[in-house]
């Protein structure tokens, strides 16, 4: 079975958060991004505690953000802001993005979340990463956003966050369907890209902005 299938059919348990309940941690919180893989735009964060017992009809609903519909996304993304305990939003944008690297600005990203957090969390749980510059208990889930429940809820405020945020930059850098993509490589995009040049907001570190600025500077007299 392929690993994409798997992931679609995983639903995202409370077996991380119930371990390190029973260690005696009870603000705990899920750490998830989104963007980072985009060509513009920013990478956003974010951090979600939520409270120890939820009951509520949509949890089964709940999984990794791509996975979803926009529709589905927005509604949980209300579900959860009415039931978390904090919720923090992180954003490093492209300039930086360029300067430090992508795996940097997300841990930067990531931070800042945390950071924004109104309740200190006593551990986090984040995808895949782990952030030596936060001195608290940490653990990092491959697939997290597949696996833990905290994560996905994370993964699903970043990229509700993050998709309004390219909605808004659509209205100041048009032309290049940002509101559609969200920044990410489609075909749609990159024929943007080849025709108008990269903005401001792309990141041009990358190496398809970065072949497109080439190609642009190669047909200067």
């Amino acid at each position: 079975m392929e690993v994409g299938l798997i992931n679609s059919l995983q639903k995202p348990t409370f077996t991380e958060e119930k371990l390190l309940e029973a260690q005696g941690y009870q603000h705990i919180a899920g750490v998830d991004e989104a963007g980072r893989g985009a060509l513009a735009g920013p990478v956003v964060a974010a951090a979600v505690i939520l409270p120890r017992r939820i009951k509520t009809a949509w949890l089964k609903q709940v999984k990794d953000s791509k996975l979803l519909s926009p529709i589905r996304r927005e509604l949980l993304f209300h579900n959860i802001h009415e039931v978390a305990i904090s919720i923090g939003i992180g954003t490093v944008p492209n300039d930086i993005i360029d300067n430090q690297g992508i795996i940097k600005a997300t841990r930067m990203a990531m931070k800042l979340a945390i950071d924004q957090l109104s309740s200190p969390p006593e551990s986090l749980l984040i995808d895949y990463m782990l952030l030596p510059d936060v001195n608290l208990p940490q653990k990092g889930i491959k697939n997290g956003d597949s696996l833990c429940f905290s994560i996905a809820c994370a993964s699903i405020m970043a990229k509700v966050a993050r998709d309004r945020l390219m909605v808004e930059l659509d209205k100041i850098y048009p032309g290049y369907g940002l509101a559609q993509h969200k920044g990410y490589g489609t075909k749609e995009h990159m024929a943007c890209l080849r025709r108008l040049g990269p903005s401001p907001i792309h990141r041009h570190s990358f190496k398809p902005v970065k072949q497109i600025i080439e190609s642009f500077s190669n047909l200067s007299p």
